[in-house]
């Protein structure tokens, strides 16, 4: 009689043996140095070879047979189902990791976190101003605004794009200047910050400010109407149409929330095409397009402040465009930041998840 099993644990095979007198099965665990034994011996062969034969001899070994079953087909299962735990593990794995190499100069810096006006990253993004999380944050003190780096930003990918970038492996290249001064200092949000009462025009060509909203929880984000990048403000928009719609499935929670998508194109953003803009996804949903939903942009005066205080960097392109970072961040009901989303990477349900949780608070 033969048996052949076969059972991967991180990649290696158990080895068997199968005997010929009956199953002598032995399994080799190779990366754990674990051994298995299970003899099965048929003691009737050895009875009817020495031609005695007992009636309580033949009885003993039938007997003996569901136990040695038994025992067999628990030490088989529990393999197995070790087999099937470590394959568990290696599905629930990290997502994929890769690495990009950038250039660019350091506009500021925070305990964890390197604003970088970067060069174009083949692969990962044009070029841009934003912040990314240093993977080791005890180099920032050697990092000042003005320097010049190159690195690699390490990011993970997963079916939607890259998530979670971080920059490691931090050359400066040329240092700033002792009298350099940088041209706009980026704040970096933080939970708990408190929000500024900044002011803008919206779609209707009135004037609102963010204290007005105190009481609600305020999702706000950053756009421009001209952007021809599909990953970039049109993703932000679709997504905020996604949670709008999410919210108004919830009667109590759509009235303690209010969006908001600020544009920082303010000179050709007016009030009339914002308003064009916006009804292309507010008007999707809601029954009065913007009764839930502002489309505002603040002065060219306020722009800077605005930008600086969200961490939105804003370089002027080719062709009337902008090269700038995203910044997507939720407001609590007390005017204080609750999360902040600095990618295009989140998920519409991950924001929803934030504003219940600061809605209840």
């Amino acid at each position: 009689m033969s048996c052949a099993l076969v059972c991967r644990n991180k990649g290696s095979p158990l080895v068997q043996r199968v005997g010929d007198l009956g199953w002598q099965l032995h399994w080799k665990l190779t990366n754990t140095h674990i051994s298995l034994v299970i003899l099965w011996i048929f003691e009737e062969k050895n009875v009817h070879a020495e031609g005695d034969v007992s009636s309580k001899k033949e009885l003993f070994v039938h007997r003996r047979y569901p136990v040695y079953i038994a025992f067999f087909l628990i030490a088989f299962c529990g393999i197995f189902t070790g087999c099937r735990q470590e394959g568990k593990k290696e599905s629930s794995s990290k997502y994929p990791e890769k690495t990009f190499q950038v250039k660019g100069k350091v506009v500021s810096t925070d305990a964890t976190h390197v604003t970088l006006d970067h060069e174009d990253v083949p692969g990962f993004m044009e070029a841009m101003t934003m912040p990314y999380k240093l993977k080791d944050p005890g180099i920032v003190g050697e990092l000042h605004p003005g320097d010049r780096i190159t690195a690699t930003i390490h990011v993970q990918q997963d079916a939607a794009g890259f998530r979670d970038p971080q920059l490691d492996n931090i050359v400066i290249v040329a240092q700033a200047r002792p009298d350099y001064k940088p041209a706009a200092q980026y704040h970096v949000p933080q939970v708990g910050d408190v929000v500024p009462d900044f002011r803008m025009l919206n779609q209707s060509a009135k004037t609102i400010h963010l204290g007005q909203f105190h009481g609600k929880v305020l999702v706000a984000t950053f756009i421009y109407t001209r952007c021809p990048l599909a990953d970039y403000c049109p993703r932000m928009s679709q997504n905020f149409a996604e949670i709008d719609q999410q919210l108004a499935g919830d009667d109590a929670l759509y009235k303690k929330t209010h969006l908001l998508s600020i544009s920082f194109d303010p000179s050709y953003d007016t009030p009339a095409v914002l308003r064009t803009y916006g009804e292309a996804y507010a008007g999707k949903h809601a029954k009065e397009a913007f009764e839930h939903w502002d489309f505002a942009a603040p002065s060219e005066k306020e722009l800077p402040q605005v930008a600086q205080f969200f961490g939105v960097g804003i370089t002027p392109g080719e062709n009337q465009t902008l090269n700038h970072s995203l910044s997507t961040v939720v407001i609590g009901k007390d005017g204080k930041i609750a999360a902040w989303f600095p990618t295009n990477e989140w998920k519409p349900e991950e924001v929803v998840a934030v504003i219940k949780k600061a809605a209840a608070e």
